[in-house]
């Protein structure tokens, strides 16, 4: 009888402990792939990017699972991700910051996931995804909006000498930035929060243009095609260190 009386004891103690590595899985993929917009402490950017924490919305399975595959505002398409990952930050953000929504399983997400559109094949940004005419029209279009304060050269040193250095867009350092993510996270980034005066205020086509010089710049070879502005294409693009 006394065994018998420990089992649901043992069943509880390893229920959590699966719990538990739920959440420190769920952990690591939010701070890979979610904090940089959405911050560590689930607060956001506002405007560009919601909070996390008290967010209603997160009671929602399916919107987590279809926001996180195929974007939503801002958010770009995460689609690199498995089912156990999105289950396991699902569960995450809907369990932290105060948040108590309770667990999303695997199960549950591949069965949300198989509603939605086929991808289209993985590349990198290596394998010729912009064109050279689209890169010199990108040029031509940088230098007003974001040559001031990121340089001519896309180095980070801006053209007048008393502003603080910026971020660089283009070479090494660049790519060791961006390494891993995709080409939609940079273009939805880049079209929430920059220029830093006024955000989102060029059309899609210059933004994505944009992002062809950024690359030329960083000597990634030009291909027959050029990129569009189209997050769920760009999602399935690499960028990836040579």
């Amino acid at each position: 009888m006394k065994l018998l009386a420990l089992i649901p004891l043992f069943l509880a103690t390893a229920v959590a402990a699966q719990d538990q590595a739920v959440m420190e899985e769920g952990d690591v993929v939010f701070k890979e792939n979610c904090a940089f917009c959405h911050m560590e402490n689930g607060q956001g950017d506002l405007p560009s990017f919601p909070a996390l924490a008290g967010n209603a919305n997160l009671s929602d399975p399916a919107k987590i699972v279809s926001n996180v595959w195929e974007g939503q505002g801002n958010m770009p398409p995460f689609t690199d991700l498995t089912a156990s990952e999105i289950a396991a930050v699902g569960t995450y953000v809907r369990n932290t910051w105060s948040n108590n929504f309770g667990p999303i399983d695997v199960p549950e997400v591949e069965a949300i996931l198989s509603t939605l559109a086929e991808l289209p094949p993985k590349r990198t940004i290596w394998d010729g995804v912009y064109t050279t005419a689209q890169a010199k029209r990108g040029a031509a279009e940088y230098s007003g909006p974001c040559g001031l304060c990121h340089g001519r050269r896309l180095n980070g040193a801006p053209d007048d000498s008393d502003m603080n250095s910026t971020p660089p867009l283009a070479r090494a350092k660049f790519l060791r930035n961006w390494n891993g993510r995709s080409l939609a996270a940079l273009y939805e980034y880049t079209r929430a929060t920059m220029p830093k005066s006024n955000p989102g205020y060029m059309s899609e086509q210059v933004y994505i243009d944009i992002l062809a010089h950024m690359l030329s710049m960083s000597d990634v070879p030009a291909g027959d095609e050029e990129l569009l502005p189209n997050s769920r294409l760009l999602s399935r693009i690499a960028i990836i260190e040579e």
